[in-house]
Formats: structure tokens, sequence, C-alpha cells
């Protein structure tokens, strides 16, 4: 009988899993969404929103714990920074799982899973201050440029 077992083995012992977790968890949160197959995206789908409930804190303790967890610096500050802030308003329900057909070889499903509160990215163009130069400076100065030239060679 399997009491208080929860989740699935994928073929794999504790430590293999956890890594594989760590490893899939960190590319979600650093690309913003992956592509694995979908017994994959279901089992860390729990674990992504625990992680990013414990960022909406902000605190120096929720760090340590998702870094203690993570193990990505990079990873833990996109979270707690970009990602939370954006979800403070969601009670969970922070990833989406999108079919994409199945692997060629072994006939998998695979799956897009990704970020629903996509942090936004600031755009640091400046529109209308565009200057162009025209064309005709750019030749005169040569041109002189070439005449001082020829009268000192």
């Amino acid at each position: 009988m399997k009491h208080q077992v929860k989740g699935k083995k994928l073929s794999r012992d504790f430590s293999e899993r956890k890594a594989l977790f760590k490893s899939l968890i960190n590319s979600l949160i650093i690309h913003g969404e992956i592509k694995t197959t979908e017994s994959k995206a279901k089992a860390i789908r729990g674990l992504v929103d625990k992680l990013i409930t414990k960022g909406k804190k902000g605190t120096f303790q929720a760090r340590r714990l998702i870094g203690a967890f993570l193990q990505n610096k990079m990873a833990v500050n996109k979270i707690v920074d970009e990602i939370a802030p954006v979800a403070k308003s969601h009670f969970g329900g922070f990833t989406r799982i999108v079919r994409l057909g199945r692997r060629r070889g072994d006939r998998a499903m695979m799956v897009k899973i990704e970020l629903l509160p996509k942090p936004q990215k600031e755009e640091k163009k400046e529109k209308g201050k565009t200057e162009k130069k025209s064309k005709k400076s750019k030749v005169t100065k040569v041109t002189k440029k070439s005449k001082t030239l020829s009268k000192k060679i």
C-alpha cells in the first residue's frame, strides 16, 4: 500500500529526481518557458507554485529558503524581484501547460510549460529622439579632408 507517498518516480531514485526537478525549475524561471514531457511538467508544477508563493513575501528569509532548494542566485533573484511582484494578486496557478504533440522517437507527449505572470521587460529606447545625419555633411567632411591631404602630399 502506498501510504503518504505522492508524486511520480519518473524511473529515478530520490537524488536523481531532485536534481532533475532543480534543473527544470531553474530553466523555467530563467527562460520563462521550457519544452519537456508532460509527466515532468506536471511533477514540477506544484514546486514552482510553492517557490513563487514563498517569493511573494520578499523577505531575506524567503530568499534563503528558495536558494536552499534551487541553489542558483540568478533564479532566486528573478523569482523575488521580477516574478513575485507581478504575481502578488494571484493566489496560485502560476504556470500553464500547453501540449505540443508527441515526440517522434518514443511517442511521449511533449508540452511547453510557461510562467503565467510574465515579468515586463523595460525598454530603454527613447521614441522620437533619433537623429539622422545627412549624407551631404559626411561627403563634405570627406572632401575637405581629402583636399587637405592632397595639399600636404
